[in-house]
């Protein structure tokens, strides 16, 4: 039977760094970075024996960047166009290579990572990289392409604001401004660029990443980044053939024929031409980056073509909108979306104290027909660490929502390097503020080096606390990949037990979860003082879709082992005496 997927996605140039400087706006030299030889055997088993069966290597191709490679032939990027020291990972400067710095010889640095693939497969583990279709770097330049590749933009004709063919959209008869600088927020920080001895000069100014149009984009625009033309004109109209009604409905094989004879956009296929690159170099699956900005009809073609070289490839799409979860996933035919906007906001709201339990249940009915698909998380790179000042302060305050994050649904379950040991990004790294491990600039992350150990992997520096709620981690995720029921039914029992339950309220939450094999019952306190004491019901519709009779049935804790529990069924219904102390959970397992 099919079990449960874990991704772990890492921070790939941080991963690896020893070096506790830290300084903000700190070079290479200073602050350090990671490389792809860092993830020894040792590391990568360590990964997966926390319960993992996927590695998301976030910031693999290469990215523009400030540091000088320009004597392995890589042109140097201009700080004005780029995002912290260390570059944005979504500002892809060249995807038939990866990023220079994670090397240790530039000049091998894709037979070093091709080390890694077979190293993390090795272990046992599936390999994700990032694919960013809806933009790329303002300084794009391929060094590497196949024959017969060329770069983005190469053959656009740049008069106009628009071809079907042009991969960009351009402002014609204009030149690229920068913006103006937000205080504290100078290229370098302010610091002389030891590298550029020019300024970025882009005529005619292309689109920005985000859609602006401006030649000048504004300071929160994506400015480092130029918009992707898929053959949707400026007015919003499409350039291409349209999916028949109906076609939600059929199979990948389907729509790679319906695309098979079709005449697409250029920038089609230059992007399905990279996922085939790298699907043939050995990746699994990729994360696409904000995937609702480009055209689900790009995304039922892109995605049946790699379904069609591999079909076990794992993708996963970052989408925001939940009125277009169905179209991404059916008609764009994703395996799986980011479960962000319900789920993972109303988790923090009740981490944070002023949510109610209640939401979850409701949250989950809304996707219920699409729950597989919905990838559920409480950590990553975009989003505030749980131990940050301004989420809760505290990474214990979350295990009852990593518990229901991972068990609520047959969906995968991702965390974040870092997550497991409690990482609070309280560091300055320059660009990257406080609260958020920063994607942006050379940095050390200290709760994972110490995990980490000096590369020793053991979690030797971690404190008592740290090491505890690591184990807790890798008992939860362990139990999840092996467990049928998780891949079965679901039934929220909350609601019932709040309109029938004396001294239970929306700081609790229960529900259930059944295969053939296996039946549990799961049970979360979210109250970071509160204990509950109480008879947990079990409705009589549970009770009779599990065949049990009445009588008293044992229950194993699977988390910790070290509770004993007695299901009590009378006249068909089901009750467990339960004393549930701040921020416990139990995952009640019905003995045979």
């Amino acid at each position: 039977m099919k079990k449960k997927t874990v991704v772990y996605q890492v921070f790939t140039r941080l991963f690896g760094n020893t070096n506790k400087t830290n300084n903000p706006w700190g070079t290479i030299k200073e602050n350090g970075v990671g490389k792809f030889a860092d993830f020894t055997e040792k590391a990568l088993s360590e990964i997966k024996d926390l319960g993992v069966t996927h590695i998301w290597y976030t910031g693999v191709p290469h990215h523009a960047l400030i540091n000088d490679y320009s004597r392995y032939g890589i042109s140097s990027d201009y700080p004005e166009v780029v995002k912290g020291r260390a570059g944005s990972p979504y500002a892809v400067k060249d995807y038939y290579n990866v990023n220079p710095d994670l090397a240790a010889d530039p000049s091998k640095r894709l037979e070093e990572f091709k080390e890694l693939i077979d190293r993390t497969h090795n272990v046992g583990l599936k390999v994700l990289i990032d694919i960013v279709p809806n933009h790329v770097a303002r300084n794009y330049k391929g060094l590497t392409n196949p024959d017969g590749i060329s770069d983005f933009g190469t053959d656009d004709n740049t008069s106009v604001e628009y071809h079907v063919n042009n991969n960009f959209y351009y402002i014609p008869n204009s030149e690229f401004k920068t913006p103006e600088w937000q205080e504290g927020y100078l290229p370098l920080g302010g610091q002389e660029s030891q590298i550029a001895d020019s300024r970025f000069q882009e005529i005619p100014a292309k689109w920005t990443g985000n859609g602006s149009r401006l030649a000048q984009p504004h300071f929160n625009d994506w400015y480092e980044t130029v918009k992707i033309n898929y053959g949707v004109r400026p007015d919003g109209t499409k350039d291409f053939d349209e999916l028949p009604d109906g076609f939600n409905k059929e199979s990948h094989e389907a729509h790679f024929n319906f695309w098979k004879d079709k005449k697409v956009p250029d920038s089609w296929i230059k992007f399905r031409d990279i996922t085939w690159y790298w699907l043939d170099f050995g990746v699994d699956g990729f994360r696409f980056d904000m995937a609702e900005m480009v055209p689900v009809e790009f995304w039922s073609f892109l995605n049946s073509n790699i379904k069609a070289k591999k079909p076990e490839a794992f993708l996963l799409a970052e989408v925001y909108n939940p009125n277009l979860y169905r179209d991404y996933i059916h008609k764009g035919k994703m395996d799986y979306l980011y479960d962000k906007v319900d789920l993972y906001d109303g988790l923090k709201h009740i981490m944070k104290g002023y949510g109610w339990t209640d939401h979850i249940p409701v949250a989950q009915r809304e996707v219920l027909d699409i729950e597989h698909h919905m990838l559920h998380f409480l950590e990553n790179h975009d989003e505030q660490r749980i131990a940050s000042s301004d989420f809760v302060g505290n990474a214990e305050i979350a295990k009852p929502a990593m518990v229901v994050s991972a068990t609520l649904s047959t969906s995968p379950t991702m965390i974040y390097f870092g997550q497991e040991v409690g990482e609070p990004a309280a560091e300055d790294a320059g660009f990257g503020k406080p609260t958020r491990t920063s994607i942006f600039d050379y940095i050390g992350v200290p709760h994972h080096q110490r995990w980490m150990n000096n590369g020793t992997f053991d979690g030797g520096q971690l404190s008592e606390n740290e090491k505890l709620l690591r184990d807790f981690y890798k008992r939860l995720l362990n139990f999840t990949i092996d467990s049928e029921a998780l891949m079965g039914e679901y039934r929220e029992i909350h609601f019932f037990n709040k309109d029938n339950t004396e001294n239970y309220d929306h700081r609790v939450l229960s529900y259930v979860r059944w295969s053939s094999n296996e039946k549990l019952i799961i049970v979360s306190n979210f109250d970071v003082e509160k204990s509950y004491e109480f008879n947990l019901k079990i409705p009589h519709d549970v009770i009779s879709k599990w065949n049990l009779k009445d009588g008293k049935y044992a229950l194993t804790e699977e988390l910790y082992g070290d509770t004993e529990l007695t299901l009590v069924v009378v006249d068909g219904f089901g009750r467990i005496s339960l004393q549930l102390k701040p921020l416990r959970s139990f995952i009640l397992r019905v003995k045979k």
